[in-house]
C-alpha cells in the first residue's frame, strides 16, 4: 500500500541537483540588486521633532523638519513639519511650510498650508497660502528669489539707516 521514500536516498537524482544549486545563487543576486537599487533621487533627511539644532543647514537634497532650527536652512525641497519651529532664513526651490517659521522665506514655489506661521517677509516667484494660514510680513514677487533676495526688481529692506551723501 505504502512504498518507502526515497528522497534520502544517494542515487542519479542527487547528482543531477548539485550542479543546479551552484548556477541558482550566481543569477539570483544580480536579480535583487536591479530592482531594490533604482539609482535616482536621494530620500529627505528628516529632523525629528526632538531634536533641535543651533546652526545653519545647506544641502542640495530634500529636507523634511519636525524639530526646532535655530538657523538659517537651504536646500532644494524644503518642508516645515506641524510641530516644527524655525528661527532664520529659508532658501529653497520648494518650500512647504506647515509649521513656524520667524525669519524671511525665499524660493521659487513658497506653500503656506492652513496651519502655517510665518513672522517674515516671503520672496518667492509662485505663491500659495490656504485659508487659515496666519502671515505677518510682506510678500514679494521675484523672477529669481534665490539670488539673495536682491536681484533686478527686487525690493531690499534696510533695518538701520543709510547715511546720507554729500550732495550739497
Amino acid at each position: 500500500m505504502f512504498s518507502k521514500s526515497r528522497i534520502n536516498e544517494p542515487g542519479p537524482k542527487a547528482e543531477v541537483e548539485k550542479p543546479k544549486t551552484p548556477e541558482t545563487p550566481m543569477t539570483k543576486p544580480s536579480m535583487d540588486f536591479t530592482p531594490s537599487a533604482p539609482k535616482g533621487k536621494a530620500a529627505a533627511s528628516v529632523l525629528s521633532s526632538d531634536l533641535t539644532v543651533v546652526g545653519n543647514l545647506r544641502t542640495t537634497g530634500d529636507i523634511q523638519v519636525e524639530g526646532t532650527v535655530e538657523g538659517d536652512i537651504r536646500a532644494h525641497l524644503l518642508t516645515v513639519g506641524e510641530s516644527a519651529t524655525i528661527r532664520g532664513e529659508i532658501v529653497a526651490d520648494d518650500i512647504v511650510v506647515n509649521g513656524r517659521v520667524i525669519g524671511r522665506v525665499r524660493g521659487l514655489k513658497v506653500r503656506l498650508t492652513s496651519t502655517a506661521r510665518v513672522e517674515g517677509d516671503i520672496i518667492h516667484k509662485t505663491i500659495a497660502i490656504e485659508s487659515g494660514a496666519h502671515f505677518e510680513g510682506s510678500v514679494q514677487r521675484q523672477e529669481d528669489p534665490l539670488a539673495n533676495g536682491r536681484g533686478p526688481g527686487g525690493a531690499v529692506r534696510l533695518d538701520t539707516p543709510v547715511p546720507a551723501t554729500d550732495a550739497e
